[in-house]
């Protein structure tokens, strides 16, 4: 599955210099997850509120290659990379053009309201296989 998710970069996201601040492409990536999701057809807070159940980013591990600027039409791309019991770790690159500029790792686990691993529910394992 190739998900793709359009940002444009304005202002406030960008330093001094018109250079999109390191921590925005972070914005921009979970900007495209929660698109992701809500394109699948699943409520996060219904599943919250329903199942008691939320997804926490475990880790990051990123990449920044290029630099985007103020003005530009940027494109944030996931994948599913793996697919665990509790965990989905997700593939997501930020283009422009044909141009990679970041490049992520997101693992994300599933967890009860009190913290605790749970299984992913049937849809979203479904869904995302």
């Amino acid at each position: 599955m190739d998900h793709r998710f359009a940002v444009r970069v304005y202002y406030e996201d960008t330093d001094m210099g018109g250079i999109v601040y390191h921590a925005n492409f972070l914005k921009f990536i979970e900007r495209a997850r929660s698109d992701w999701v809500a394109e699948m057809g699943i409520d996060q807070l219904a599943m919250r509120d329903h199942d008691g159940v939320v997804f926490a980013v475990h880790r990051i591990d990123a990449e920044f290659i290029k630099p985007a600027r103020y003005g530009e039409d940027l494109e944030v791309r996931t994948g599913v990379a793996s697919l665990t019991g509790a965990r989905l770790v997700m593939d997501q690159v930020v283009w422009r053009g044909d141009e990679r500029l970041f490049a992520a790792q997101v693992t994300a686990a599933c967890m009860t309201l009190e913290g605790r691993p749970t299984r992913l529910p049937d849809q979203i394992r479904q869904l995302a296989e």
